[in-house]
């Protein structure tokens, strides 16, 4: 194994209750509301441009609406804490010669407050974003430009992931890929792709990977 490919919401941190309290504030602007089962149907793991499409569909604003949304997120997401096991995991594969990637939908303003927040700002080789992708995921190529960064296969790589857009873009991206269970169930993340769940990265079966 040459490579681990790690999301971040709700992979290395659990946020998706922040994100959806940012989200609510939001539309509470607009005089409309959401609630937890909506935006695990429809909005979780997508990308922001497709959520301002999905959530504001006769307005052309998308951009600074979510950024608004963004902006509440940051100043919402400030006790965060990485899932239990991540650090040790990566300072194993650190030690081992393993390339690490972050592989995420978020924007990189995003991406550098929670690192910063979970101890692991500056542990990755390489940082795939939201701002510099053309094709989110479920496209698969977040992933594809991850493998070709570090120089890996995807048969020589392991995914985390834990919504269903995730999970198709890295196992289209041909990479095996192990499910976080911090919003959906097992059986919601094996029928995504995920060869199976985990609740958190102290699960015994990860060093036999």
């Amino acid at each position: 194994m040459k490579a681990l490919l790690f999301d971040l919401d709700g992979t290395l941190t659990h946020t998706d209750p922040i994100h959806l309290r940012a989200l609510q504030h939001l539309l509470g602007e607009h005089g409309r509301d959401m609630d937890e089962a909506l935006y695990r149907s429809q909005i979780s793991g997508r990308s922001n441009a497709e959520v301002g499409r999905h959530l504001f569909p006769d307005r052309d604003d998308h951009a600074e609406l979510l950024s608004r949304k963004e902006a509440l997120f940051r100043d919402y997401a400030v006790e965060l804490v990485p899932l239990a096991g991540v650090a040790d995991l990566i300072a194993a594969a650190r030690r081992a010669g393993i390339g690490l990637a972050l592989v995420t939908n978020a924007p990189r303003a995003n991406v550098d407050h929670m690192l910063a927040a979970i101890g692991l700002h500056g542990a990755f080789d390489t940082i795939v974003h939201g701002d510099e992708m053309d094709r989110p995921k479920p496209d698969p190529l977040p992933y594809l430009t991850a493998l070709d960064r570090l120089g890996a296969s995807a048969s020589e790589a392991l995914a985390f992931e834990d919504s269903t857009p995730g999970i198709r873009a890295a196992t289209a991206a041909g990479i095996r890929t192990i499910g976080i269970a911090t919003t959906l169930s097992d059986d919601e993340l094996r029928q995504a792709g995920a060869e199976f769940s985990i609740a958190d990265f102290t699960d015994p079966r990860l060093p036999q990977i």
